[in-house]
């Protein structure tokens, strides 16, 4: 599935640093704005314990990993909205994505320079959330233009309805409030997501602290977390510095030491990244057998033919079944004829959602 998270941020907050430490493209990373001119893409590996737990089962060809999309956008500064910096080009970036990895600066180091002359991440946040719901506000002015007329008239129940959805997003814009902080109707919601507004991405906000703080955090990163209590969202803790040590290391043995002697259980990427397969509303199945052991990544609520429809149109066009059997299950009896004998195989149809975890054999006819 091509959805991806882009990484935004001010100029010289760590982005392209934890790009290089996330993907196995390489951004550019150096002590002043703007180092990051056109969007870095990579492609992150998505770590699954089950993957491998499935191939030393079933011991095949291949392994295939579910894999997500990662661009490193150039850092923003304050008057984006109205084109300064690199800002129309940052923003169109940011439309491109599905997700939104915000990284904050909460770290003082006199040899790496702040745009603003000083570190405050509440801040930080607050110059990028103002641009983007600056550029949301005159996306949605744009739309009320176009459907005033027609919803004042009153013939047009659907214009109307718009254009009381337009006026409620102006409002809360103008607040200076993200849109994706606003409830809506199933219906609305549809409406609300044909705009493409900025703010109605998801975010994930990742604390970029000194070494010393990757464990607990610190001050910075703790007002932070205080600040988005309300938006509920989700706040990661990570030491970029630290990660980009771990990434240069060759062997699981030498990164487990690494970590160890920081009295940390894994990198903070890993986290990171299992947050944005969250943060997209995604989740894993998967297929095994002789010629490959592979993870396809679907969202959240999809049906078995949706599911097998990553696969190939044709399965989900000609679907019949799906054979499935959960993961615990495979696991613990150790093969899919294993599982089968004590009746941990189930028969699926149509209207099945899929489970994450589950290891399916999809039937089809084309």
């Amino acid at each position: 599935m091509a959805l991806k998270c882009g990484i935004v941020g001010l100029p010289n907050v760590g982005k392209s640093t934890l790009f290089n430490c996330l993907s196995n493209a390489k951004a550019q990373a150096a002590n002043f704005p703007f180092c990051t001119i056109e969007p870095n893409v990579g492609t992150i590996t998505v770590p699954d314990e089950r993957l491998q737990r499935l191939a030393e089962l079933v011991n095949p060809k291949q392994i295939v990993p579910t894999t997500v999309e990662i661009v490193d956008i150039a850092g923003l500064v304050k008057g984006a909205s109205q084109g300064e910096g690199l800002g129309n080009q940052f923003l169109g970036n940011i439309r491109e994505c599905d997700a939104i990895i915000h990284v904050l600066r909460c770290f003082h180091d006199d040899n790496i320079t702040h745009v603003d002359g000083s570190v405050d991440p509440n801040r930080d946040k607050e110059v990028i959330d103002t641009e983007l719901q600056l550029k949301d506000l005159e996306t949605v002015e744009k739309q009320i233009s176009r459907v005033e007329k027609i919803a004042k008239v009153g013939q047009d129940k659907d214009a109307k309805k718009k254009y009381e959805v337009l006026q409620r997003l102006k409002t809360h814009l103008g607040e200076g409030k993200s849109a994706r902080l606003l409830e809506w109707t199933e219906e609305e919601s549809e409406f609300v997501q044909s705009l493409f507004l900025l703010t109605q991405k998801p975010v994930l906000y990742v604390c970029n602290v000194e070494e010393s703080k990757a464990k607990t955090g610190n001050e910075l990163s703790q007002r932070v977390q205080t600040e988005l209590a309300a938006e509920k969202a989700e706040v990661l803790v990570v030491a970029v510095a630290i990660e980009a040590e771990i990434a240069t290391l060759e062997t699981y043995e030498e990164r487990s030491m690494f970590l160890n002697d920081l009295g940390l259980s894994e990198p903070g990427v890993s986290k990171l990244i299992l947050a944005a397969y969250r943060l997209l509303n995604l989740q894993t199945y998967f297929t095994a057998g002789e010629k490959e052991v592979r993870a396809w990544t679907i969202k959240k609520g999809m049906t078995a033919p949706q599911a097998a429809g990553v696969i190939h149109t044709d399965f989900e066009r000609g679907f019949i079944r799906a054979e499935v059997i959960a993961f615990d299950d495979y696991s613990q009896y150790g093969s899919e004829s294993a599982a089968r004998d004590h009746g941990k195989l189930r028969v699926e149809g149509k209207e099945y959602i899929v489970a994450d975890g589950d290891v399916m054999h999809f039937r089809f006819n084309v």
